[in-house]
């Protein structure tokens, strides 16, 4: 038998990734692992309380189409996600720049390469995501995204925040009201 824990060893020790881009195992059907809008990871109902057990799962997501598995070089399991799997927690803005972490100790340099998106949902509420690697996105929290907007600037008809000389829009400019 494989050892399905194969490529991940020293995943928790490294800075680097699992190359699940680079693995294609054969699907192996659903586990009972469901990913709340709000971070938290739940296994069978029950919050999965163990802080590294949560990182080294979240360094072996994958995402095809709308669907997020957790993958390893031999098998592929589907998870359930509520919205997308990371939430953004805290972002530090050094030299004009956006420096954000989520709950899962990633960090990412808000800039072409983890750009920024808002969308304002059915009920008019913006929601805004940054992209944390791959296809896979965090929800920014309500209280750094307000330190967002607090760091926003107009350009053209549009209000948003800049991050390593990209500007990303937030909302239209005549839609503020102060």
């Amino acid at each position: 038998m494989q050892d399905p824990l194969k490529g991940l060893k020293d995943v928790r020790k490294s800075s680097g990734l699992p190359p699940v881009e680079k693995w294609n195992p054969p699907y192996c059907g659903e586990i009972d692992i469901h990913i709340k809008r709000d971070g938290s990871w739940f296994y069978m109902g029950t919050p999965i309380g163990r802080p590294e057990l949560v990182r080294l799962f979240s360094t072996i997501l994958w995402r095809e189409d709308d669907a997020y598995f957790l993958v390893t070089p031999v098998e592929k399991v589907k998870i359930n996600v509520d919205d997308v799997p990371f939430l953004a927690n805290d972002f530090d803005h050094i030299d004009g720049n956006l420096h954000f972490t989520t709950l899962t100790g990633d960090t990412m340099l808000a800039g072409s390469d983890h750009p920024i998106e808002v969308i304002i949902e059915n009920d008019g509420q913006p929601a805004p995501y940054i992209r944390v690697r791959r296809n896979l996105w965090a929800i920014i929290d309500r209280k750094s995204f307000y330190r967002l907007v607090d760091l926003g600037e107009t350009q053209g008809d549009m209000f948003g925040i800049c991050s390593q000389g990209l500007f990303f829009p937030i909302i239209e400019a005549s839609a503020l009201k102060f």
